[in-house]
């Protein structure tokens, strides 16, 4: 059973960055390189939203429109890691960040939470004014 666990979260002036991290274990290396992987974040009263995943093919990256240009989603196999650079922070992007995984041989949109088996359970990111 893969866990995936987020850190790097906190609190940041806007205009400023952060980077997180999602470290999954109960997978090996060769895993969780099976795995397409992204993130999600949910804002209070609001649904969860997509931010970023990898593709099928791990050179496809796909980012939400509010994010493009800002946020860098990459990973590090040899660490099963995944991280989330985000840069040029503003308040609207304070959410709780998910790390979500899925088998890759999933053909179904990376946008859609509800085809992501694993999730983490969250961390917070707060961007003050």
């Amino acid at each position: 059973q893969v866990q995936l666990v987020e850190s790097g979260g906190g609190l940041v002036q806007a205009r400023g960055s952060l980077r997180l991290s999602c470290a999954a274990s109960g997978a090996s290396i060769s895993t969780f390189s099976l795995l397409t992987v992204g993130w999600f974040r949910q804002a209070p009263g609001k649904e969860r939203e997509f931010v970023a995943a990898f593709g099928r093919d791990s050179g496809q990256l796909y980012y939400s429109d509010s994010v493009k240009g800002r946020f860098t989603i990459n990973r590090e196999n040899a660490k099963n890691t995944v991280y989330l650079q985000m840069n040029s922070l503003k308040p609207e992007d304070t959410a709780i960040y998910y790390c979500v995984a899925r088998s890759r041989i999933i053909a179904l949109a990376p946008t859609d939470p509800g085809t992501y088996r694993y999730w983490g359970q969250g961390t917070q990111v707060t961007v003050s004014s």
